[in-house]
């Protein structure tokens, strides 16, 4: 079992930045690949960014490409997702996973899930 719980969300202006956190807790982070979604009402949680457990390779999706950054601090049981030059598409719930599926961008390559945290970019 890993636990997860967001942090770092909040309102900002488009062009502005967040860093949104991930604290783990229970079984060895460092054995699971990380990776981040986000789900707005009405739609289906989509792929943001996944960084790989063994290889540490980072994936990121084509609409937060050069924008944002996944990382990982496997000694401190943390991730971390630096959001730049956000937009109001950007607007969403960001959630953190945990897994070892193959595929880092599907939802069912992940077990584990955080409560979420609101971002929230203002025109």
């Amino acid at each position: 079992q890993v636990q997860l719980v967001e942090s770092g969300g909040g309102v900002v202006q488009a062009g502005g930045s967040l860093r949104l956190s991930c604290a783990a807790s229970g079984q060895t982070f460092g054995s699971y690949h990380m990776g981040w979604f986000r789900q707005v009402p009405g739609k289906e949680r989509e792929f943001v960014a996944a960084i790989n457990r063994i290889t540490g390779s980072t994936y990121y999706a084509d609409s937060v490409k050069g924008r944002f950054t996944i990382s990982r601090d496997n000694a401190k049981n943390t991730g971390n997702l630096q959001a730049n030059s956000l937009k109001p598409e950007d607007t969403a719930v960001y959630y953190c996973a945990a897994g070892r599926g193959v595929y880092l961008s599907r939802t069912s390559s992940y077990a584990y899930w955080g409560q979420g945290t609101q971002v929230t970019v203002s025109s």
